[in-house]
């Protein structure tokens, strides 16, 4: 519910914050483009820029919408621009990772009331796709000192990398989505970017859109911060970085400088210096992720505390030897139901067929499948949540077995 800024408040919040009626220093990143695409003319440097107009992303979105409002022409334009570069990174082989962003709405002493989800429309797909603009673009000019004769001298950069996905891996998503009959050809190379997008395409709205989705992610190596240019597999560009959010992400900072060094005719940065900056930076951005995941679990349990004993519909999202993951169907949380505890028989899990299969019944559960759950226990220090699974016509019918051990 809020946010600890990196730079000192006033920084952040006032000198550096774009606040429409307000002259502001700022780095830009001006582009000319066509309606082709092309970029006719680019330019960096530091500006002086005064706002006219701050608009929020439901405001845009009204204009792109209905086509009036504020600036309705202008950002119109934008976004017919964006949408077709859009268009354009995906023919080139970009990934679409769309997930919902879960968001809780809190009392005034912080407490989960309501879930909501954050869903990106084009109003938020027009500043993306600008934003990545700049960062390919910044990270290009830095690469390389250009002299009057057109040589090409590399520099120290800071780059975002992505690599391409490990052939084991993909393996494994392979026969993870084999289970609900999904046949994925593809082992590398670009290949694989093209058949993932056919896949969410698929998928979208399934019951088992957010388990093959959170596989998918999995099975991608993960971004990071490095000086060595490897590309970025995911966007399907050759050289890319973080230069867009200097007031809360430290590599943009670093990116700034670097950008202002070279545009000033500054010699080459050391890159054992950068290099280890970058390790440190990818390793704490692991930490805030995990913080993140860790405060969004420990507000789900906080919020389903209220509503123990409450039964819920879902759908299974995940199987282990020892329990079920059940993933709520309104709010999207999810929390586990212990085998051992399944009244009306014993349960066993097939690992070859990815299914839970009941000794005498025959019931088998898998991947997907609708059931019905009682919330049983909310644990705020383990951040864990668990259900009892309520199968119909088994309740109170388990058969006893003697001496179970």
């Amino acid at each position: 519910d809020r946010t600890v800024p990196m730079l000192p408040e006033r920084l952040s919040n006032e000198l550096c914050s774009l606040r429409p009626d307000e002259d502001s220093l700022c780095f830009s990143a001006v582009f000319t483009l066509n309606e082709n695409l092309d970029i006719l003319d680019e330019w960096f440097g530091r500006t002086v820029i005064h706002s006219d107009r701050r608009f929020t992303y439901a405001e845009a979105q009204e204009i792109i919408e209905t086509g009036r409002g504020d600036y309705a022409e202008e950002v119109l334009t934008l976004n017919r621009l964006a949408q077709e570069l859009r268009r354009q990174r995906f023919r080139n082989g970009a990934i679409s990772f769309e997930r919902e962003e879960m968001k809780f709405q809190l009392d005034e002493t912080g407490r989960p009331i309501g879930v909501c989800f954050k869903e990106q429309k084009e109003s938020n797909q027009m500043i993306e796709e600008f934003m990545l603009l700049a960062n390919r673009r910044v990270a290009e000019f830095c690469s390389h000192r250009v002299d009057a004769n057109g040589r090409r001298t590399p520099r120290t950069m800071v780059y975002r990398v992505h690599d391409t996905p490990s052939e084991e891996k993909l393996d494994r998503f392979r026969q993870f989505i084999l289970r609900f009959g999904i046949l994925f050809k593809a082992s590398k190379g670009r290949a694989v970017a093209r058949e993932m997008n056919k896949l969410f395409a698929k998928i979208k709205g399934s019951t088992e859109e957010n388990a093959v989705t959170t596989m998918a992610v999995r099975s991608m190596a993960k971004a990071f911060y490095t000086t060595d240019n490897i590309g970025h597999y995911g966007l399907a560009f050759p050289s890319y970085t973080h230069f867009t959010s200097p007031i809360r992400r430290y590599p943009d900072m670093m990116v700034h400088r670097l950008l202002a060094r070279y545009l000033s005719g500054g010699k080459s940065a050391d890159k054992q210096t950068l290099e280890e900056l970058c390790v440190r930076a990818s390793e704490r951005e692991v930490i805030a992720a995990e913080a993140e995941r860790a405060s969004i679990k420990y507000k789900m349990v906080e919020f389903m505390k209220e509503r123990i004993g409450e039964e819920f519909e879902g759908h299974i999202s995940g199987l282990t030897e020892w329990g079920v993951y059940v993933e709520l169907d309104e709010t999207h949380i999810e929390g586990m139901s212990f085998l051992r505890d399944v009244e009306g028989d014993f349960f066993d899990f097939d690992e070859q067929r990815y299914e839970i299969v009941g000794r005498s019944t025959g019931l088998r559960m898998t991947l997907g499948d609708p059931v019905r759950i009682r919330i049983k226990r909310a644990d705020l220090q383990k951040r864990q949540l668990d259900f009892d699974l309520l199968l119909p016509g088994l309740q109170k019918s388990r058969p006893r077995v003697k001496n179970r051990r």
